[in-house]
């Protein structure tokens, strides 16, 4: 199985995110975040079933439906004239990224890092020594986290969600959420990387956000219950797709990238995938975006 492969852009996501807010700073006025009349807004509206505690988790957020296009974009100035219903793109792009993405009708997914420790992260400060494990592989500036440490991870990871949420983002990505299975200077088990996917799950959705599993393609099926859809790389690649069939079989979506495929091969292969949602990007996650017509 291979691991790790969303980590190689990592140095290029925060001058993405640069890039991205101040893209999109010129097509909104004023300094309040009021998105147009109908565009779509995350809630974080609870509904009592029976007016009893077993319906305090009848919680209502928007989930993205089977097959949805999407785009993904990281770096670079951010292109709003893909016409596709979901974006995703970086935790720290400027609120008005997202208020433009609303005004045009677009759902906005965050990407954020759970699982390591960025340098270059303006929050860098919040984490802990004792929480910094390894580099991981071909990034020296990046660190393991130990998810087994809550206690300590609360208060950081909670304020990413918390900016996820007050920039109205509809939906989050948690990143690096497999250290079980990478040098991450931990003990950390399969038990471990559950409870811990398990709390980020609940705390996106305790905050009216729909969320994600990114690939960790060992725990889907034990972990399709407790997310909304699944992102993965390169499953094409490494022949690992048909790990991703509990989220096909229980209606939800697969947001899929490969990135060395050609254009031919890529289709000549997606062609055989049901209930993904594939596109062909770069390596960079820039605007390019390759999609293959479909019969139908």
């Amino acid at each position: 199985m291979s691991r790790g492969r969303s980590v190689d852009r990592r140095l290029l996501v925060l001058v993405g995110a640069l890039a991205l807010g101040a893209s999109s700073c010129s097509a909104v006025a004023g300094g309040e975040r009021v998105p147009d009349e109908g565009a779509p807004r995350a809630t974080a509206a609870v509904q009592q079933a029976g007016g009893d505690a077993a319906g305090a988790g009848a919680a209502q957020w928007w989930t993205p439906p089977a097959g949805v296009a999407w785009q993904w974009q990281l770096s670079g100035e951010l292109d709003l004239s893909v016409d596709v219903p979901v974006y995703d793109v970086d935790w720290q792009v400027a609120p008005s990224v997202v208020e433009e993405l609303h005004g045009r009708g677009r759902r906005a997914v965050c990407y954020v890092s759970v699982g390591s420790w960025e340098a270059h992260r303006s929050d860098a400060a919040a984490f802990p020594e004792e929480v910094l494990g390894e580099p991981l592989e071909g990034w020296p500036d990046e660190r393991w986290l130990d998810v087994r440490r809550l206690d300590l991870l609360e208060g950081p990871l909670g304020h990413r969600l918390d900016v996820c949420r007050d920039t109205g983002f509809d939906a989050v990505e948690p990143d690096n959420v497999d250290g079980y299975v990478n040098r991450t200077g931990f003990p950390l088990t399969a038990d471990d990387q559950l409870v811990f996917n398990r709390w980020v799950a609940d705390q996106a959705h305790r905050r009216g956000m729909a969320v994600g599993l990114k690939n960790d393609l060992d725990q889907v099926a034990e972990f399709v219950d407790d997310v909304d859809f699944a992102v993965d790389e390169e499953c094409l690649q490494h022949d690992e797709c048909a790990l991703l069939e509990p989220f096909v079989e229980a209606g939800k979506p697969v947001l899929h990238v490969e990135y060395a495929l050609s254009e031919e091969e890529f289709c000549r292969r997606e062609a055989g995938l049901q209930g993904f949602s594939s596109m062909l990007k770069d390596l960079e996650l820039s605007a390019y975006r390759h999609t293959c017509p479909r019969e139908g």
